[in-house]
């Protein structure tokens, strides 16, 4: 069932008001100090694809995702060389100066890991429990033992459920029950419960074995984009627990992409979901940065969060056979991202700052005049000129072969006067 959620106004001064969702209020969970919840913006995380016992590769790994903009990074502890190794990668990550806090993710041995090995409990922020993957026999026993590890040192914990590793007999018994019944629904609404249910019943545990509230964040992940809208918008109907938003096992490139985008966007748009990662497969030698960009542009696209300088430009038609505005855009883009560098440490708020580069007349001036700086180029056939939009207002034409850099040289005097320096 879709909970029903209303929407506010953000306000703006320079542009017509924006509609963002209104967060599903949730109590909030501090991990490492970043606040997860519905009082806080939205978190992007990531995971390292390195061997944890590996320090010098994973701390290599972890700083270029915090730098890259994640607040949180997970990283595997899957044996005892992982997790022996986990206090002296947080150790190295602090003397660098790296604050992302680190989290433990925990399959099958992460109750004998965390009781053999107490130094690493301590070191993480915070246990990501899979209750699928807490064994069979002594299932509930193990997942307590986690749990008390975690109370113990003060952590709070993710219950991360994934269809991939579902609790089997919760599934069989929801499928004998369904079989049972007067009007069996299908077996995709049988799964989805059961994945619901999971969540609900490991919190419900967590919770009874000493897990405070306020400690405890739930996922609920599928790799099917409209099972990953049903089945969060069943769980943020049932609890107010913060969410974990993701689509697991998304696929290489634009596939990855464009199906984390449409999963992700639908249930963000309805006011659910308080963290998020996007889990692509990258490509041989990728950057694995690559995905919390995509988190990123996902929040900032919907209104939800500015990380960056967004860039509007047109497609390009039969009006502009010239390539100069494609190469243009390019360079605008690829100048803010390095002088973001800067001035994201120098300036309060230049993050939303939007800019134009359009190749023609047909809607170039008036995208740039909806844009803090627009350029509008001259497209085929068109007068050789460029008029420049700063705040809606024409503030001057361009012409001739230096018209990137003069550009870029209003963008920077535009920075300087309209951003506050931080203090």
């Amino acid at each position: 069932m879709k909970p029903t959620l209303n929407v506010v106004a953000r306000p703006s001064a320079e542009r017509p008001d924006l509609l963002k969702p209104r967060r599903r209020a949730t109590p909030s969970v501090s991990v490492g100090g970043v606040m997860i919840g519905a009082a806080h913006p939205i978190v992007v995380q990531s995971m390292t694809n390195t061997d944890t016992a590996d320090v010098a590769s994973t701390f290599e790994q972890v700083a270029h995702l915090a730098r890259a903009g994640s607040q949180i990074v997970r990283v595997t502890v899957n044996n005892e060389q992982a997790a022996a190794a986990v206090p002296g990668l947080v150790q190295r990550l602090a003397d660098a100066g790296i604050t992302a806090p680190i989290v433990g993710d925990f399959h099958y041995n992460g109750h004998k890991l965390l009781a053999a090995y107490p130094q690493t409990a301590a070191a993480l922020a915070k246990f990501r429990i899979n209750p699928g993957n807490v064994g069979t026999k002594h299932r509930d026993e193990n997942f307590q033992t986690i749990v008390k590890i975690a109370v113990e040192h003060g952590k709070p914990v993710r219950i991360g459920v994934n269809w991939g590793s579902l609790d089997q007999d919760l599934l069989t018994q929801l499928m004998e029950e369904n079989a049972r019944a007067a009007e069996p629904v299908s077996a995709r609404a049988v799964t989805i419960e059961a994945i619901v249910r999971s969540a609900l019943q490991s919190a419900e545990l967590a919770e009874a074995t000493g897990m405070a509230h306020d400690a405890i964040i739930l996922s609920a992940k599928t790799s099917n984009v409209r099972d990953l809208i049903d089945v969060y918008r069943e769980l943020a109907a049932r609890c107010d627990y913060p969410l974990h938003l993701g689509l697991t096992e998304a696929g290489m490139g634009m596939k990855g992409i464009v199906a984390t985008a449409a999963g992700l966007s639908n249930v963000l748009n309805d006011g659910i979901g308080d963290t998020i990662r996007v889990s692509l497969t990258p490509e041989p030698g990728g950057d694995r940065a690559l995905e919390v960009e995509v988190a990123q542009q996902v929040l900032q696209s919907l209104g939800l969060r500015a990380f960056s300088p967004q860039v509007t430009s047109c497609p390009g038609c039969g009006r502009t056979t010239s390539t100069f505005f494609q190469a243009m855009a390019k360079e605008i883009q690829a100048y803010l991202k390095e002088r973001m560098l800067v001035w994201r440490g120098r300036y309060i708020g230049v993050e939303e700052l939007e800019v134009a580069v359009m190749g023609c007349v047909v809607n170039g001036p008036g995208e740039s005049k909806h844009a803090n700086l627009g350029i509008s180029l001259p497209g085929t056939f068109e007068e050789p000129v460029a008029p420049v939009f700063v705040d809606g207002a024409l503030r001057t034409t361009l012409r001739g072969d230096h018209i990137v850099a003069e550009f870029t040289q209003i963008l920077e005097e535009y920075v300087a006067q309209h951003y506050p320096e931080a203090t």
